[in-house]
């Protein structure tokens, strides 16, 4: 096909727009790919870090009066090794959680919602101070949320 001269310039400029127009949308769909590979495990940091977690969080509950009455009567080792495993579970990572179903482990405690909220709150800011992003604490808090029905099933 030839074009006027006058027209060149622009078929040309036009052309070099929609190759640098699909150069840039194929390196993002890179990027995204990329971002999508890595697990929520791995974006948390593995099994290392959420073991730290865990450990964190123990102590928060330990020093919040409202919330450690409800571990009195816990094996607080087998506890903190049944939590570590469904929370790498829940996140992609190697582990398969085999503890009890959420209704029967809570089952007749009491909880309410202010006490659920305040471990909620409690792992947020644990996850927090290992420097775990935003991000990854909100997609395990988003996989976590659906189990609020089974924990208060049974109270």
């Amino acid at each position: 096909m030839s074009f006027p001269h006058k027209y060149k310039r622009t078929h040309r400029g036009l052309i070099t727009v929609i190759f640098a127009t699909i150069a840039i949308t194929l390196a993002g769909c890179t990027h995204q790919s990329a971002t999508q590979s890595t697990t929520l495990y791995e974006r948390l940091g593995g099994q290392g870090t959420i073991d730290t977690v865990v450990e964190n969080l123990l102590y928060r509950i330990a020093d919040d009066p409202e919330v450690v009455v409800f571990f009195a009567n816990t094996n607080i080792d087998l506890f903190a090794e049944s939590l570590a495993s469904q929370l790498c579970d829940v996140s992609d990572g190697p582990c398969h959680y085999e503890g009890p179903p959420m209704d029967r482990a809570h089952q007749h405690m009491g909880l309410t919602d202010a006490h659920f909220n305040r471990l909620v709150e409690h792992l947020d800011a644990a996850m927090q101070a290992e420097g775990i992003a935003l991000g990854a604490r909100n997609e395990l808090l988003g996989r976590l949320a659906p189990m609020y029905t089974d924990v208060m099933r049974l109270q």
